[in-house]
């Protein structure tokens, strides 16, 4: 099989069980961020060096793969491709809640950075909140589920949550934010 098709030259592609749609379409821009943000755990893992990390790296890209298949659909139930679970969701939550019990408790607000891992974290984090713009923004026009909404929402507090715990590991601090004097 070929990985080009030619059929989306005029700027047009498939929907999953559904029509074809321009290149710019709310959903396809939903599921582009959300491959994007893959992409960019991709690059975290390449520079992951503890297993703990990668391996929770891994389970986060194949609930993004999950998380695309749903958006790439216009009816998910339908086609079997509704994939998340509420239970994925508490899982995020655990994950916080285990990382967080081993750091600092935070006084101020950080700037994202740190070591290499941590500062690729940050920058998921980031590209995360930007597929759950762009979710929120497909949601006002059509039915995206609550689990799907919830799951981005949790995942990037994972993400800071994780790049903190990234830096810990790393042996470096959070950089806390300097507020600018007013007038400076």
């Amino acid at each position: 099989m070929k990985i080009y098709t030619k059929t989306g030259d005029a700027g047009e592609t498939g929907l999953f069980g559904g029509p074809r749609v321009r290149k710019h379409d709310r959903r396809i821009a939903a599921y582009g961020e959300v491959d994007e943000l893959n992409a960019a755990l991709g690059v975290a893992r390449s520079v992951a060096r503890r297993v703990e990390i990668d391996s929770l790296l891994e389970r986060l890209q194949n609930r993004l793969f999950d998380l695309g298949a749903e958006l790439a659909t216009p009816d998910p139930a339908r086609h079997g491709t509704n994939l998340l679970a509420m239970h994925d969701i508490a899982s995020l939550e655990q994950s916080i809640d285990r990382l967080e019990e081993q750091l600092a408790p935070l006084k101020t607000f950080i700037l994202p950075g740190g070591g290499p891992l941590a500062a690729q974290l940050h920058l998921a984090r980031c590209i995360c909140r930007r597929a759950e713009r762009a979710i929120v923004a497909l949601a006002e026009h059509e039915p995206v589920s609550e689990t799907a909404l919830a799951f981005v929402n949790r995942l990037s507090d994972l993400l800071f949550v994780l790049a903190r715990y990234a830096n810990r590991l790393d042996g470096v601090d959070d950089v806390p934010w300097t507020k600018s004097e007013s007038g400076e």
